[in-house]
């Protein structure tokens, strides 16, 4: 299954603050908001939502495309992608613009405070999809995930007019897209990926009901943190997935990348949405448990251990089927 991530490709800077940011903000004083936490950790990571994707299903024995647009910075970072299966030679070399940056705080809540610079990012509305295509020999899904508003627009309109299924998972980006364009974004997607609070803010903006959601969309993938996984997809009951227990928490950061990269790698099995979403889940929990959204560890004998436990012999069995070998 050839399957091509648009979207953002960044540095992470992640800070721990050993507090709880509620307790710092006052209520009757949230029109003029001046703090500054005094964190007690720092590391510097790998990220971005469409490189985040792409090193999971890496992991997992496919090889995924990278759609996007970095500086001139990003020698090392490539070779990293490369090295875990990732096809980077439809990237957009900026000589103009540093690769994207995010800084993130998370504090004892799992609460997070972040900004985002985009840098090279601004440049990946020029890239198109039919010379990737055309390279590939088709494009059998298109994700438009977080990018510059504009590329993410341009893709779901181009994968529209050319035939490529695609999935549309606008994620962070909801908060500067408006009702218009997130329209525009998801109608005719296969997939629409949210979790539970963007789920709402898709309908508050676009005006549209959970039935006009649907019918704009073919399945609809919403995360609920640790309250686990709702797919709703045309002629199916619900579909429930818990989560996989988590053996620590240190940081968050890429965990709804690594849902989706489980669940992606699921459909190229052609698996069930249900199993593709519990392949979903467990990514998910191995970034939970990781710091760094890419940094985390797929041994096979483990992954099938954790499945089992989980969701039962009879479906880490049919995952298990696929998994690279260790």
């Amino acid at each position: 299954m050839d399957i091509a991530l648009t979207g953002s490709i960044a540095t992470d800077h992640l800070m721990r603050f050993p507090g709880r940011f509620v307790e710092q903000l006052l209520v009757d004083q949230l029109e003029k908001v001046s703090l500054s936490f005094l964190v007690d950790e720092l590391v510097v990571r790998r990220g971005g939502v469409a490189a985040n994707i792409a090193i999971g299903l890496g992991r997992l024995g496919l090889r995924p495309i990278v759609v996007g647009a970095v500086g001139t910075d990003f020698g090392d970072y490539r070779t990293w992608l490369e090295s875990h299966g990732v096809d980077t030679s439809a990237l957009r070399v900026s000589q103009a613009a540093h690769t994207a940056r995010f800084v993130c705080t998370t504090d004892l809540d799992l609460n997070q405070i972040a900004s985002f610079y985009p840098g090279a990012m601004d440049e990946a509305a020029e890239i198109e999809l039919a010379p990737i295509a055309d390279r590939v020999g088709g494009l059998d899904l298109v994700v438009v995930s977080p990018n510059n508003p504009a590329a993410m627009l341009r893709h779901a309109q181009e994968a529209r007019e050319r035939g490529y299924a695609f999935a549309a998972d606008p994620s962070q980006q909801l908060a500067l897209l408006d009702g218009a364009q997130i329209r525009e974004l998801i109608t005719g997607a296969a997939y629409l990926f949210c979790n539970e609070y963007e789920k709402a803010l898709l309908a508050s903006k676009t005006g549209w009901s959970d039935a006009e959601i649907l019918a704009a969309v073919g399945v609809r993938v919403t995360t609920h943190g640790k309250d686990g996984i709702v797919i709703e997809a045309p002629g199916q009951d619900l579909i429930r997935v818990p989560v996989v227990p988590a053996r620590d928490t240190p940081d968050p950061t890429g965990v709804g990348d690594g849902f989706r990269a489980g669940f992606l790698a699921g459909l190229s099995w052609d698996l069930s949405l249900e199993r593709s979403a519990q392949v979903g889940a467990l990514i998910a929990t191995l970034v939970l448990e990781t710091l760094g959204p890419q940094d985390y560890e797929t041994d096979p004998a483990e992954m099938v251990k954790r499945l089992a436990e989980t969701y039962g012999d009879a479906a880490a069995a049919e995952i298990a089927e696929h998994l690279p070998a260790a």
